[in-house]
């Protein structure tokens, strides 16, 4: 089972999550895909992925997170015992995102909601301390303007990684990188 884990005011229409979405059932494995979406609040969102994952025996579980998603893919791949692709992950989100405290909006759906300080204490609180790097496949594009991909890189030191230069923080080569996340997978 492949779950993809959408990031910061994004959804299930992000465009990675479509790509994936196609790219699997073209070849007769949308069966095994799922995109939850998730509310903008860590616990509701972890607990939208646990339903979403169901009983699935972890060994036979693949998350892959962007962003947000690759913060939570993490709390989970660690909790679980499965493994993880991350792109452009985020590291710290409850610093980093204290600057958009405020009216936020989904960027697919248009739901606004008050990103407010117990969002950031939720994502304090599913921060993982250490890491497993054999769970991990990282994927980065240096030309990231929105998180330091060197963060990222030092954070899961030991893990399988990507590094691409150039691109940005919508991992520009995602296509590409499919064959690759399947292969991890298997």
């Amino acid at each position: 089972m492949l779950v993809y884990l959408h990031g910061f005011n994004s959804s299930p229409a992000s465009h990675k999550a479509q790509v994936l979405k196609s790219y699997l059932e073209e070849r007769g494995l949308g069966a095994g895909y799922a995109c939850p979406a998730l509310p903008d609040t860590p616990a509701e969102a972890v607990r939208a992925v646990e339903l979403a994952i169901g009983r699935c025996d972890p060994r036979a579980l693949l998350l892959i997170g962007s962003s947000l998603g690759g913060y939570y893919a993490t709390w989970l791949a660690e909790k679980l015992g499965c493994r993880a692709v991350l792109i452009n992950p985020a590291i710290t989100p409850h610093v980093g995102l204290a600057a958009f405290l405020g009216t936020q909006t989904n960027l697919h759906t248009g739901a606004p909601y008050e990103l407010t300080r117990a969002h950031l204490e939720g994502w304090r609180r599913l921060l993982v301390e250490r890491i497993d790097p054999e769970k991990y496949l990282l994927l980065l594009e240096t030309g990231d303007e929105v998180l330091d991909w060197r963060e990222a890189a030092t954070r899961y030191e030991g893990a399988r990684m990507v590094i691409r230069q150039g691109g940005d923080h919508s991992l520009q080569c995602f296509p590409e990188m499919i064959p690759r996340i399947l292969a991890f997978a298997a």
